[in-house]
């Protein structure tokens, strides 16, 4: 029997992973709180740490849970920037991860925030509710015949390419590894810099890398059409916020879409209604009429959750049979 320390959890993870659960041989303990170097010690007796997003697992939160007995990491998403891999080497932690969990709900929801902030569905639903019937400032454009830029086509782009197609979109791609079901679909690869001049609406699809902090910044705004539409779910320190609010001033960027923010620990997935956010990059940000936050929530559809719980649980049985997996991280 293998008992698993999850952290970061909310009641969806809970009834996701209970409902997986069927013959796995495995014992829950479920944690609400992050996972940090106060609450490495609640993983004790445990020999896998369940671990999300946000949760802290660097080199000192690493030690100590290995000094307790845990012997694997089973990451439930795609991300791992916020691992110490040579840490975990070091302390014969394996880490495995969720490389894709139902690609279309993050795709989907790439499509609804650029859908609202063109028709702005929010503003007609406030005002709608206040018997507020007039049009003025509700002029949106067609998506159709304009020019996407998808950045990054592993699955969620490709995902985020087919619906973007199927509305008539022209779609421009920047990958290092080219996909040519991309190329099937009708996209067209091109230089990042050649995508980020020509595109209408840019969408960031790729992964946090070293590389890729601020792969969008000021000199990458300054290229851009003005008024171009920003979409990001996918890691919120692929795009430089402060660089950002200056770009809005302007009127470089006319839309901004952001499921991810680059300091979203502080903020995302926590109730915050009732404290005094002390953020003045996102206050600066939500202020602006044309910018639509969401809290990392792309990923959440029943089917993504499911579809998380089942490989996780996976990867589990794997480490505890001693079998190879592909989800496992290769330290080398």
């Amino acid at each position: 029997m293998i008992n698993i320390a999850f952290f970061s959890t909310k009641s969806y993870d809970q009834a996701a992973f209970e409902q997986a659960k069927n013959n796995h041989q495995v014992n829950y303990h479920f944690y609400d709180f992050l996972l940090t170097e106060k609450t490495a010690k609640m993983a004790k007796g445990c020999e896998v740490v369940c671990a999300f997003v946000n949760d802290d697992l660097s080199r000192t939160v690493l030690e100590q849970l290995a000094v307790r007995g845990v012997k694997m990491i089973a990451m439930r998403c795609a991300g791992f920037n916020n691992v110490d891999l040579d840490a975990a080497k070091e302390f014969g932690i394996t880490v495995a991860r969720v490389p894709a969990y139902s690609p279309e709900s993050i795709a989907e929801h790439t499509v609804g925030l650029m859908m609202t902030l063109n028709r702005r569905f929010h503003k007609a639903y406030q005002r709608t509710r206040e018997a507020n019937f007039s049009l003025e400032g509700l002029v949106g454009f067609n998506f159709h015949g304009r020019t996407a830029g998808i950045i990054g086509t592993g699955k969620i782009g490709l995902a985020t390419i087919r619906i973007l197609r199927g509305l008539g979109m022209n779609v421009l791609c920047s990958d290092p590894y080219p996909s040519e079901v991309a190329k099937e679909l009708g996209a067209t690869y091109c230089e990042l810099e050649t995508l980020i001049r020509q595109s209408d609406a840019i969408s960031l699809h790729c992964p946090m890398t070293k590389e890729n902090y601020h792969l969008l910044d000021a000199a990458s705004f300054g290229k851009m059409k003005d008024g171009v539409m920003i979409i990001n779910t996918s890691r919120g320190e692929l795009l430089d916020s402060v660089a950002a609010i200056e770009a809005l001033k302007q009127g470089r960027i006319g839309a901004l879409g952001l499921d991810v923010y680059e300091s979203e620990k502080e903020l995302f997935f926590q109730d915050k209604s009732n404290d005094v956010i002390v953020d003045d990059v996102f206050r600066r940000l939500s202020a602006c009429h044309n910018v639509i936050f969401t809290g990392h929530q792309a990923f959440l559809t029943t089917d993504a959750l499911q579809s998380i719980a089942e490989t996780t649980l996976s990867n589990i049985d794997s480490f505890a049979q001693q079998k190879s997996n592909p989800n496992f991280l290769d330290f080398t």
